[in-house]
């Protein structure tokens, strides 16, 4: 089959299209063969080494972590899908590489696409989905009438997650550019700040969530500061926390990094009588299930910026690494 893969840690070297062996799914997995592929910040950031201390990946691997497609065989222990069913999944850590024509993947990584929604629509939305979802519900646990602050909203988390917010019933505060105005209110948000002309820690205080998304060691600062007390900041881009080393079973060493990389953010919470939470998303059929049910019900829309042809896959992750996509970036690929 064809794939992209990443033959070694470069922020240069692009991703080589190639052929490799088609996998064998094993007892508890499926295989997929792939008709659209969401792109991601994080295929880039696995491409230049950035997780290697957190997920050390043997070069070479097959990228891309989010898909859509058609199951095309099951392993002898699968009793929930069967061959023909329309699946999509972020698949799990250690087990990436979407960036191809098939997968084979875990069941429990699965969900069943649904049915009102293309495969290119699908392919976008576990990563970004997952994020939201875990952030807002399983994290935050948002409840009408709190207010949830979530930067660049007009991004690929950021439009889902405004959606799943407002849906949540809270009160919805978000950034983004001049141009993507219109967008972001019409998927819910009641308060836009055009972070070009407007600072948004004039703006906002007493904020019960932050979902954080910007590298800006004085933007996470800020951030912590519109909280009220008891609020929750969940950050996406860190620093990683000694909660999240434990988490995924990290040796000694690399939870007494973590602790050094976030002390001042943690050192900043605790003064303010705030939390401070790192989320990397994980893999979870079952709250794509949840995600899956939202869609079918409308309550949630996808919102595509571009769709690539699979050859084009390094197009398309040079798109995304520009910060300017519109919802989400796609490859199709069948």
């Amino acid at each position: 089959m064809k794939a992209f893969i990443v033959e070694k840690y470069s922020k240069k070297e692009k991703l080589r299209f190639t052929q490799v062996a088609e996998p064998i799914a094993k007892e508890n997995e499926v295989l997929v063969q792939i008709h659209a592929a969401g792109v991601n910040l994080l295929d880039s950031m696995i491409k230049q080494g950035e997780f290697k201390i957190f997920l050390p990946y043997k070069t070479p691997i097959i990228n891309g972590h989010d898909m859509a497609g058609t199951v095309v065989k099951v392993g002898s222990g699968v009793k929930k899908f069967k061959i023909g069913d329309e699946v999509y999944s972020r698949v799990g850590d250690y087990r990436i590489g979407t960036f191809a024509e098939y997968i084979a993947v875990d069941v429990s990584d699965l969900a069943l696409k649904p049915k009102n929604i293309s495969m290119e629509e699908a392919g976008s939305i576990p990563l970004v989905g997952l994020t939201a979802w875990q952030a807002l519900v399983e994290i935050a646990n948002v409840k009408k009438g709190q207010k949830v602050f979530i930067q660049a909203g007009s991004g690929g988390v950021g439009t889902f997650a405004i959606q799943l917010a407002k849906y949540l019933g809270a009160y919805v505060a978000t950034t983004t550019s001049t141009k993507n105005i219109d967008l972001v209110k019409s998927l819910g948000a009641d308060l836009v700040i055009d972070y070009k002309t407007q600072e948004f820690s004039n703006l906002l205080k007493d904020y019960d969530v932050v979902l954080h998304s910007n590298r800006e060691k004085i933007v996470l600062e800020q951030s912590l500061g519109i909280l009220k007390k008891g609020g929750q900041l969940i950050s996406l881009v860190g620093p990683p926390t000694p909660e999240f080393a434990k988490e995924i079973g990290l040796p000694w060493y690399l939870k007494l990094v973590t602790k050094l990389l976030s002390s001042s953010a943690r050192k900043k919470a605790k003064k303010l009588n705030v939390s401070f939470k790192f989320l990397f998303m994980r893999a979870e059929g079952n709250q794509l299930g949840e995600i899956t049910k939202l869609i079918e019900a409308g309550i949630i829309k996808p919102v595509i910026d571009k769709v690539f042809p699979f050859e084009q896959t390094n197009e398309a992750l040079s798109y995304v690494e520009t910060g300017r996509s519109k919802g989400k970036v796609v490859v199709k690929v069948k």
